[in-house]
């Protein structure tokens, strides 16, 4: 699981003298006369597993939080749980990785007649989380059902919600803020989380391992409590768009995906936490971007298929005469979306170099788009040359059933065939010949599906085949551009991109802004597995003042700030654009480059009324109004972590009027309607 692994110290817990095939270490003697086995962990928090029943229980401050926690394999038609075996036996290792220094515990069991089944923790004294997974050990075993972790959990009072996670931003799907009551059974994507949205506690569970398996968090309520499941092999058309069941797994010894859980005084710091640890966990691929924030233009936000080569240079010259101020770190990307091949004929690309040679002419860095595990062409001619190959196209499409997996116009390719990897070779080495330095790359999630059989026979798995796609993809690519992902698989995609689009396409509209910020309520934290995420292309077109300070301030709380007019006309758009783009206040929130943390996390499929971050010395505060009528906001200082005693002085960052508040910021916001808050010590 991480890049390195130190153990300097094995600790006893009872006897055993064997050593576990696939895992390598020891164990070693003593037994507790409790058969308990205490796993302490960050601050509070202990798990308690008792080696009579193999199951577990975890406690926060004293107190049950989950329990009757045991792990379930189903393997060669057979279900095993860690209760079914006779003899349990834990050693335990002193641990130094990425996490921090903590502990690596191991509870193997053995049973005749069943293969061997291992349970393993880490703990962290700093991080108030476990992480763990479950291994099989045997002869010939195949599986596509593993969960580390099943059980109970205690109940929360209050406003309690179960949030639905997707997993990808395709097919404009929505996150959804579900009231946790009984019957009610919520299977959310890679991560879930339950939590009281007034005290904010709560609970996250998820994979923090993207490479083999899909993972599904399966959460439902009872009269005491809730029942939870979370295991590898989750697949569902209408969340992961896969018909068919989780590809199998095979070998000696199979392994779950490793998984976070935890119980939070904030369920928002946990799903932070989260993010955090997938990071760590699984290390980016992708080269780390170390430059300043990225901001630019994408010509999808309103040219589309209108695009032409004298359209583009337009752009360019708006941004070198009138957008002079609209930079970071002394640049801005000017990306040529679908249609830049209206700049190509038949195999010269020498018009598409020019056009990256005029925008570095002009100070500004040149971007492209592809998507390279599709499809686009005419699905009744299969014979149609692979460019780069001697590959038809029918040969790379990906078999699903008795047919393809087409989703959104395109057919998907498989990510192993050399077909699918000769055309990489082709296009990657025509972007980088004309000297594009940033690269949109669009519905990766085709490459993710499961499938009847893969042209790597050692892929077996829609996830297994992404990450052969996507590592062979950024090794191409290199370390010389900006990658930045549109749809695609939310937690997956972290590994291989600098930058990845919250949502689906979003345009100008208050909706518009609504469903961008629906994604930012309840996946604000995944800011903190990429380098930045960005709200898509803000478009101010024709729409009115209102609705356009709500798109614009949508990307700035989101991280990065890509706009979409079309400059090489003249309209109110650019107007707005030279006062707003190159105004230093929201310059400087956008060089943070860190989404927002949303005020509230009970809107269903709406989007918070509210968003906050600390950037130095000041807090900033978004309020939207997503409807028509007025709406007063208040927003009481306790609710964003400030002093109910004191004053505090509000600066409308678009007036740059000044208000002080006490106790409490009152704000009257128009219909569809935003404001920026600076909010500071009064003096």
């Amino acid at each position: 699981m991480f890049l390195k692994r130190f153990f300097p110290t094995m600790a006893i817990c009872v006897f055993a003298t064997q050593v576990f095939a696939g895992i390598g270490h020891k164990q070693s003697a003593s037994v507790p006369s409790s058969g308990i086995v205490s796993i302490g962990y960050g601050s509070h928090e202990v798990i308690r597993y008792s080696l009579q029943t193999g199951t577990l229980a975890v406690y926060h401050q004293g107190k049950p939080v989950m329990y009757n926690i045991e792990a379930i394999v189903k393997a060669n038609n057979k279900t095993y749980s860690s209760k079914d075996y006779t003899e349990r036996k834990c050693s335990s290792w002193d641990i130094s990785d990425g996490f921090g220094k903590g502990k690596k515990y191991m509870i193997t069991m053995r049973s005749p007649g069943l293969p061997v089944m291992t349970q393993i923790f880490y703990t962290y004294a700093g991080r108030d989380y476990f992480l763990t997974s479950v291994w099989l050990a045997g002869k010939k075993l195949s599986s596509n059902y593993m969960a580390p972790l099943q059980g109970d959990f205690a109940p929360l009072t209050g406003d309690v919600r179960s949030l639905f996670v997707p997993f990808d931003n395709d097919t404009f799907i929505s996150y959804e803020s579900r009231v946790f009551q009984p019957l009610a059974e919520i299977t959310s994507a890679e991560v879930g989380t339950v939590f009281n949205n007034g005290q904010r506690n709560g609970f996250v569970w998820g994979s923090v391992e993207h490479g083999v398996w899909k993972t599904g968090v399966r959460t439902q309520a009872g009269k005491a409590g809730g029942q939870i499941t979370v295991w590898g092999g989750y697949t569902d058309e209408k969340v992961n768009r896969d018909p068919i069941e989780h590809g199998k797994i095979s070998g000696d010894v199979i392994k779950s995906p490793q998984i976070f859980a935890g119980y939070f005084a904030d369920w928002r710091d946990g799903m932070e936490d989260y993010g955090k640890a997938n990071r760590i966990a699984d290390p980016p691929y992708v080269h780390n971007w170390t430059k300043a924030t990225p901001v630019g233009w994408n010509s999808w936000g309103v040219m589309q298929d209108k695009l032409t080569y004298d359209k583009a240079v337009k752009v360019v010259d708006f941004f070198a005469d009138s957008l002079k101020g609209f930079r970071l770190g002394g640049t801005a990307f000017i990306d040529l979306d679908s249609y830049w091949d209206h700049m190509v004929k038949g195999s010269d690309y020498s018009q598409l170099k020019q056009f990256a040679n005029y925008c570095k002419a002009k100070g500004l860095q040149p971007g492209v788009y592809w998507a390279p595990f599709t499809d686009w062409g005419d699905k009744g001619v299969p014979g149609r040359k692979v460019e780069g190959s001697d590959y038809t196209y029918g040969e790379l499409w990906t078999k699903v059933n008795n047919s393809y997996h087409d989703l959104d116009g395109a057919r998907a390719l498989d990510p192993t065939h050399p077909g699918t990897l000769r055309r990489i070779d082709y296009f990657t080495r025509i972007f980088k010949d004309c000297g594009f330095k940033m690269i949109k790359i669009d519905f990766l999630g085709h490459a993710a599906i499961e499938a009847n059989h893969f042209y790597d026979p050692t892929v077996t798995t829609g996830m297994q085949a992404y990450r052969k796609g996507m590592e062979y993809l950024v090794n191409k690519l290199g370390s010389d551009m900006l990658i930045y992902a549109a749809i695609s698989p939310s937690m997956a995609t972290g590994r291989y991109v600098n930058s990845r689009r919250i949502a689906c396409d979003a345009f100008k509209t208050i909706e518009h802004t609504r469903y961008t910020l629906n994604s930012v309520t309840y996946g604000w934290w995944q800011t903190r597995l990429y380098n930045y995420i960005d709200a898509d292309h803000v478009v101010l077109d024709h729409q009115s003042d209102g609705e356009n300070r709500a798109r614009f301030l949508s990307s700035i709380i989101t991280g990065t700030f890509i706009t979409g007019d079309d400059f090489s006309e003249y309209g109110q758009w650019s107007v707005k654009a030279r006062q707003w783009y190159q105004d230093p206040a929201f310059l400087a929130i956008v060089k943070n480059g860190k989404a927002f943390m949303p005020l509230e996390g009970n809107i269903e499929k709406g989007a918070s009324n509210g968003f906050y971050r600390k950037i130095g010395n000041a807090l900033y505060l978004a309020l939207f109004n997503y409807d028509q009528t007025p709406l007063n906001l208040k927003v009481d200082f306790n609710r964003i972590g400030l002093s109910p005693n004191r004053s505090y002085e509000v600066t409308n960052l678009f007036t740059q009027k000044s208000t002080k508040y006490s106790q409490a910021v009152n704000e009257q916001l128009g219909g569809a309607d935003a404001v920026l808050l600076k909010i500071t010590t009064a003096h």
